[in-house]
């Protein structure tokens, strides 16, 4: 065809042809400029969105209205590659809050020169100018953020999700990689912004631990002052010449037979030092020239060299302190107040596990590692303290969640890191992943620790300080099952000691608090528990108690908190109750609707089973996203 048009020497082909370029050339005029355009118009909103995110981070450092647009001018112009910005319209809108909600508005109107538009134009007889195209970005105040993951590490993790033929654990890890990952790369936006967003994570599972590095923090209470510190020891069991007494505040030692330690405190800390295993044994020989054999009367018979020797022992350690910390007295467990030596209650008590009685008459203790060294009952043998200056004949150390620390089983909580860094990133991932299923479910115990993790003050105070505008505190809660804490029988041991339940965060709930006729689990708690009934119904109720304080106090502080349950079902009694705790604890969106009620704010709560989780994360990591860029 394209030869037979050059061939050819009429006109009918140069007529079409000169009809036809016009619309051809206009086409092509119109695609070029419209790419340039398109591409111009990008360009523009990207530098829109920086600015924005930058600008707003000046206002929360306290920047005026001036200073603010002038940055944000600056800052734009900075952020068009190659264009130029000397006849855009350029507005500025200031929120006007600066808490939740508040946005900050950019709007720019930029005049585009046609390339060959105005040309063509021209040859149409009609004038095409400059073309202006607008664009705008909308960023929320709040556009840093602080997210603890509080999760659940119980043994029910080890199931499998239903929906799914892995375990919950595994779904678990892979579904809070996937939020951390989404928010991450989103923060990329966002490299104007010191630490833009931060993860941290608290693995929880009948109690928290905050990891034994931290064993001499100021926070925690290192010589034993707090209420709680030695409520497990019967200090009176000590022999005269080797006593434990009150003194200042505190226990010490006292007698002569403590040699050059006498005056020491005595604390959970140092009995573990002191806790010591026979590890090894050699005979020290001693010939000593004596009588061997005596007559009826007395008089020596006879003589001979007689080794008068004795075993000499090494000891080893039998047990460290883990890293778990036991739940602080009421109201202390409800809320974020910062340690402090002159509230001792305040302060963070380790954990130690008693050595439970030794006697098997109505079956095993939950707990019994150590040798009574005694003859009494259960409770005494229990409460004897001597035998833990003692050492042990056995030859092993205790294992992980074994011993004083017993009930301690989840991996230590991981504080804040900046997920836009490779380093951070792979810290929290590594953390998730190590983490492993075994034990209760206190839930409050992990919201506790989540709200202290994102705390700007100690005991973790890697966040932003609280009163900073700007910055979202976030805790995350993930649960499968409801709140626990266990009577021994429940889980086939025996009570002879009258201990009312096994070692956990809340120690035993027969230990009554001072100035109070019940156990620390119950105070606070209002009419709805039966501050007299051990049993687990009313221990799980408790715990919802004390779990819908700590979430008011929590949101009332501003944090938001969004709670997830795993594989619960309202139609089951138990897990309806758990279901509506978590509910209940539950921040209100910012951004959505309840579906069944348009009049009010939709709950921060997601009901998910092992086949949708990661579904529900991605929903999490959306809501999450809108705190930032919004338009």
């Amino acid at each position: 065809m394209f030869r037979k048009f050059l061939r050819d020497i009429r006109g009918d082909y140069m007529i079409a042809t000169a009809i036809a370029i016009v619309p051809i050339m206009g086409g092509l005029a119109l695609a070029i400029d419209y790419a340039e355009i398109t591409r111009q118009r990008t360009a523009t909103l990207n530098a829109l969105d920086a600015a924005g995110i930058a600008t707003a981070r000046r206002i929360v450092e306290g920047a005026d209205e001036k200073e603010a647009k002038q940055y944000a001018l600056a800052f734009f112009k900075a952020n068009v590659p190659g264009a130029d910005t000397s006849k855009t319209k350029f507005n500025v809108i200031l929120p006007t809050s600066k808490q939740g909600g508040g946005l900050l508005t950019i709007e720019a109107e930029h005049p585009y020169e046609p390339y060959f538009l105005s040309a063509f134009g021209s040859l149409l007889g009609a004038e095409i100018g400059e073309i202006n195209f607008a664009a705008k970005t909308q960023i929320r105040l709040k556009n840093t953020l602080e997210v603890a993951l509080v999760l659940d590490n119980s043994g029910s993790m080890d199931y499998n999700g239903s929906g799914s033929g892995k375990k919950r654990i595994s779904l678990l890890k892979d579904a809070a990689k996937q939020l951390v990952k989404k928010l991450a790369d989103e923060a990329e936006q966002m490299k104007q912004v010191d630490k833009p967003v931060q993860f941290g994570l608290v693995p929880f599972a009948a109690s928290v631990n905050v990891g034994s590095g931290n064993a001499g923090a100021s926070w925690m209470d290192t010589e034993g002052r707090s209420p709680i510190h030695h409520e497990n020891f019967d200090w009176s069991t000590m022999p005269n010449d080797k006593k434990v007494v009150p003194a200042g505040g505190v226990y010490v030692k006292s007698g002569d037979a403590w040699n050059d330690t006498e005056g020491a405190i005595v604390t959970r800390f140092s009995m573990l030092d002191e806790m010591k295993r026979i590890t090894g044994q050699t005979w020290e020989s001693n010939w000593e020239y004596t009588c061997t054999k005596y007559n009826w009367w007395g008089n020596c018979r006879s003589y001979g060299w007689v080794d008068q020797g004795e075993y000499k022992y090494t000891y080893g350690s039998y047990a460290s302190w883990q890293g778990c910390v036991e739940a602080r007295p009421y109201p202390y467990n409800t809320n974020d107040a910062t340690p402090n030596k002159s509230t001792p209650a305040t302060l963070f008590v380790p954990m130690f596990a008693p050595d439970e009685t030794d006697l098997t008459s109505g079956g095993r203790a939950s707990n019994s590692y150590w040798s009574d060294g005694t003859s009494g009952g259960s409770a005494y043998r229990q409460g004897f303290m001597p035998k833990y200056f003692t050492p042990s004949s056995t030859s092993s150390s205790a294992g992980n969640g074994e011993g004083p620390n017993y009930s301690c089983t989840t991996k230590p909580i991981t504080p804040l890191v900046d997920v836009t860094t490779t380093v951070g990133l792979n810290k929290i991932n590594d953390a998730i992943d190590n983490m492993s299923p075994n034990g209760g479910t206190n839930v409050p115990e992990g919201l506790a620790w989540g709200w202290r993790v994102v705390s700007g003050a100690a005991p973790f105070s890697e966040g932003r300080p609280d009163t900073e505008n700007g910055n979202d505190k976030v805790v995350i809660v993930l649960t499968d099952g409801e709140n626990t804490y266990y009577t021994p029988g429940s889980l086939g041991h025996s009570d002879d000691a009258d201990n009312k339940s096994i070692y956990s965060a809340y120690g035993y709930t027969a230990k009554s608090q001072p100035g109070a006729s019940f156990t620390r689990l119950f105070m606070g708690t209002d009419t709805g528990v039966n501050k007299s009934g051990y049993y687990n119904d009313n221990y799980t109720a408790a715990m919802n108690d004390h779990m819908q304080q700590l979430c008011d106090n929590a949101k009332t502080k501003g944090l938001i908190l969004m709670t997830v349950s795993l594989d619960l079902s309202e139609s089951k009694s138990s897990e309806k109750k758990a279901i509506q705790a978590l509910k209940a604890c539950a921040s209100e969106s910012r951004f959505r609707k309840d579906p069944d009620n348009p009049s009010k704010a939709a709950k921060l709560y997601w009901n998910a089973t092992g086949g949708n989780l990661s579904e529900k994360f991605e929903e999490i990591a959306d809501e999450l996203s809108n705190l930032r860029i919004v338009g």
